[in-house]
């Protein structure tokens, strides 16, 4: 199972001749996840022997003579704490570069700008975040981005949409809202044959449950704002690749654009990193608890939860993941009215956009996250007016069940 080894290079360790790397990176290959989210880049400061990484909260440096840099130069293009976190996110998607920028959307874009130009075609898994769909509509699109949408699921649609212009697949999984899991080896393979990328947004899954690049991705995309740093107090973007070339792009487009995250931000998110495994399996204890009962409510038309045996990903999600997260979305039985009195009546999970928080969210994709969908792509989609996305957090289950008992009554 993908995962049991530290990887931070992307390969196996069989791969490296010894000599290559040095002993702190041997380490890591052979630490647990838990361990690297907490070590990983992350020594104690050499001059005070601090153990947690500074807050490097400055613009610029001092340097050793004229266009004589030491480390750092200006933070936008590089700074001690962004670095730190950089690199432990390299580490837990097993790769070898990482990249910190200030919100998912412009990690999305940094993946688009930087590795694709006008003309360019690309195909995008049609299950998608709504601000991903508006960022290639009214940007891209108008840019001169030829962008095919396809069935999230359907494999073969994606090699059908393949042209001599295809430089890019793009893909979530698991998908918001409604939970569908992509085959990410078939994928790959796919976009091996077309000569083109693979771009995975992993924001659902976190690198604890899935790790893309070990199925054949080139580029992983995450909103750090949601599970990486986990309590709903920082916006925050990520890549992590293992190509020199991509990264060398992306790390171009980081600096020039200026698209990064404050030092406080970084810290904010390596602090709330270093929780990842504790938090993931209470995320996807309490929504797997959660889940089964919904499943049997009188009240719940339909659960979307991979981690049900109805569902119709079930055994990809099995065998393609460590876990199957803290996200599940349900159709309240009585359209959209029911949906939102129950809403209404909810105590402890916060109607909110976003996710991935130690507190429980709701949200009606219809009306907020996936608005920007005409109604007839919602209905395509299959994002019904009644479907509401819960975010599962850490409080006990048996008060997360009485707050959605009370409210479906």
């Amino acid at each position: 199972m993908v995962g049991d080894r530290c990887n931070i290079r992307g390969q196996g360790w069989a791969n490296y001749d010894k000599e290559e790397i040095n002993f702190k990176e041997r380490i890591e290959l052979i630490m647990k996840m838990e361990t690297r989210a907490i070590h990983a880049g992350q020594e104690p400061e050499p001059r005070t022997g601090a153990v947690i990484v500074p807050v490097y909260q400055t613009s610029t440096f001092e340097q050793e003579g004229i266009g004589r840099p030491k480390a750092y130069a200006y933070s936008r293009a590089g700074n001690p704490t962004r670095e730190a976190l950089e690199t432990v996110l390299a580490s837990l998607e097993e790769g070898r570069f990482g990249l910190a920028f200030a919100s998912g959307v412009a990690a999305t874009t940094a993946v688009f700008h930087a590795l694709l130009k006008k003309g360019d075609h690309v195909i995008v898994g049609d299950n998608i975040y709504g601000g991903t769909y508006r960022l290639l509509e009214r940007v891209f699109k108008p840019w001169g981005m030829e962008i095919d949408y396809v069935e999230t699921d359907d494999i073969s649609a994606y090699q059908r949409a393949l042209n001599s212009r295809t430089r890019l697949i793009w893909v979530e999984t698991p998908t918001n809202p409604l939970l569908k899991i992509v085959n990410l080896a078939s994928l790959a393979e796919v976009a091996r044959s077309g000569n083109c990328l693979l771009a995975v947004d992993n924001t659902f899954a976190t690198p604890y449950f899935q790790r893309p690049l070990a199925y054949g991705a080139h580029v992983v995309v995450h909103s750090t704002t949601k599970y990486i740093a986990g309590h709903s107090d920082i916006i925050g973007g990520a890549t992590v690749t293992s190509d020199e070339d991509i990264n060398g792009l992306l790390k171009n487009y980081q600096a020039n654009a200026g698209a990064v995250p404050s030092p406080w931000d970084c810290w904010l998110t390596l602090r709330g990193l270093k929780t990842l495994g504790v938090r993931m399996r209470e995320h996807e204890k309490n929504a797997s608890s959660l889940a089964a009962w919904l499943e049997s409510h009188p009240r719940v038309e339909k659960v979307y939860y991979p981690g049900l045996a109805s569902h119709e990903h079930h055994d990809l999600a099995r065998k393609q993941m460590l876990g199957f997260g803290g996200m599940l979305g349900i159709e309240v039985a009585g359209g959209y009215a029911a949906a939102e009195r129950f809403v209404g009546r909810l105590k402890l999970f916060t109607l909110a956009e976003s996710l991935g928080g130690v507190e429980s969210l709701v949200s009606c994709p219809a009306r907020m996250t996936h608005s920007i969908f005409t109604k007839e792509q919602r209905e395509k989609l299959g994002i019904k007016d009644n479907l509401l996305r819960l975010s599962v957090g850490i409080e006990h289950v048996d008060d997360l069940k009485e707050d959605l008992e009370q409210a479906l009554e």
